[in-house]
């Protein structure tokens, strides 16, 4: 039996994806000197021609000089952090690029959008192995890149499984020399993908080792075989376009906190780009089709319950999930209330939204009072709430409940607020000891 050598584990790769709709050309065809130059020069990133293709097709009613204009500012990120720069990008690439015109003496923008995540057939979706780039004079060439119009989303490195030297730690640490050499690549960076033939994870390009996680499932319904290997399923499940474009565009936040320097009292504002595990993308996509439905026409108004353990991101699917139903076109710009029943979970939870913004595309705000919870809920549209449920309670004497809104569009997600959900009486009933019929305690009771 011949041993699995680093080009076959990037064959296999390769093929996988072709599988799955991706054209495949080699790194060398479409260099500067090669059979079918797609790049000026091997300092160029972007196959530009493929996005000008793709910018024209997805925006066929905006002027092409505006087009153009959208291009150069793409091209044009300069700045020398690498993640300021990525997350310029991101932002450009998610929100489309305003391209300022003047009609009738007002300013106006056309947005022009760099990939039509609605429409998956719109897209150009290129894998392309050994792809050289120079810069400052280092040469590189990552194992392979997935381009979507021309734009290079996913960096793919592989480490030969024969090798025991050649660990998943080694195809991180040589994802780290490759920001190093050619940050440039970054800038345009949705996804790092790591493999040693055996372990296959996926991560930030601000991720630490200890973040890239296995993508677990091809399907969302149940774990792969621990005997297929992780990078197959990683490519199906991950990887096949609809679910890229969808963790492009709703499955990656990036997040700002700050941060004082104990000894110089300087404040620094800390940015950490994260990416979903798998287990949230499929809960949370879940749980939008579940609210979409319940909220609708004939719905029941219950959208559902998910489980986490202790660990899991409970408070990033939160994020996740208010941030996609945001955008879908069926809930007609909602308004999130978040319900807790403590204050320190409350702010807790409030903090995680609040460095978040980006994605959610708005301020969470976070009640004061039973009056001005009241205030937050009487609006005609959006907004994303938080409360304890304690301000749901009617005042002293009051019996009957002001009604606050008959929208169908108020989405209530209630967090470790199960234990205020059985009701407002409470009593003490005995425990008794069922031999002896002895009463050996008293227990709270609803």
């Amino acid at each position: 039996m011949k041993p699995i050598t680093e080009d076959k584990l990037e064959q296999f790769a390769i093929e996988q994806l072709q599988s799955l709709g991706w054209e495949y050309v080699h790194g060398s065809v479409i260099s500067p000197d090669g059979e079918k130059p797609e790049r000026e020069n091997y300092e160029q990133i972007i196959l530009t021609d493929r996005l000008r293709k793709a910018v024209s097709v997805i925006n066929p009613h905006i002027p092409q000089e505006a087009q153009e204009q959208a291009i150069q500012k793409v091209l044009r990120i300069y700045s020398p952090d690498l993640l300021h720069n990525n997350e310029i990008f991101h932002q450009l690439l998610v929100e489309k690029i305003k391209i300022p015109y003047q009609q009738d003496g007002y300013e106006r923008s056309y947005e022009v959008a760099l990939i039509d995540f609605e429409n998956i057939e719109n897209n150009q979706f290129l894998v392309v192995n050994q792809y050289t780039i120079v810069e400052n004079n280092v040469n590189k060439r990552p194992d392979i890149l997935l381009f979507v119009n021309g734009i290079p989303l996913v960096v793919i490195e592989l480490k030969n499984p024969a090798n025991e030297n050649a660990t998943i730690e080694s195809a991180f640490n040589q994802i780290q020399t490759y920001k190093a050499a050619i940050p440039s690549l970054f800038t345009y960076n949705a996804v790092c993908v790591i493999s040693d033939g055996l372990e296959c994870k996926a991560g930030s390009v601000s991720a630490g080792i200890q973040r890239f996680t296995a993508w677990k499932s091809s399907e969302g319904e149940k774990e792969a075989s621990r005997f297929k290997p992780q990078l197959e399923t990683l490519i199906k499940g991950m990887l096949n376009p609809k679910t890229l474009l969808d963790i492009t565009r709703n499955f990656i936040v990036f997040q700002k906190t700050k941060r004082e320097d104990p000894k110089t009292g300087i404040t620094q504002i800390k940015t950490e780009k994260i990416l979903a595990a798998y287990h949230q993308y499929y809960a949370v996509n879940k749980a939008v089709q579940s609210t979409i439905k319940a909220s609708g026409v004939n719905g029941d108004k219950r959208g559902g319950v998910v489980w986490h353990t202790q660990g899991s991101g409970k408070s990033l699917s939160m994020v996740f999930f208010a941030g996609k139903l945001i955008t879908a076109p069926e809930m007609e710009n909602p308004t999130i209330v978040v319900i807790t029943d403590r204050n320190d979970l409350d702010d807790q939870l409030f903090d995680t939204f609040a460095i978040s913004t980006q994605l959610l595309r708005q301020e969470p705000k976070q009640a004061e009072s039973r009056d001005d919870l009241k205030k937050l809920l009487k609006v005609a549209s959006g907004g994303i709430v938080f409360t304890t449920i304690q301000k749901f309670l009617p005042e002293a004497g009051q019996e009957i409940y002001d009604q606050l809104s008959d929208r169908h569009n108020i989405i209530v997600i209630a967090d470790e607020a199960h234990r205020t959900q059985y009701g407002f009486k409470a009593s003490l009933k005995d425990v008794v000891d069922k031999e002896s019929k002895e009463v050996i305690g008293q227990r709270i009771a609803y």
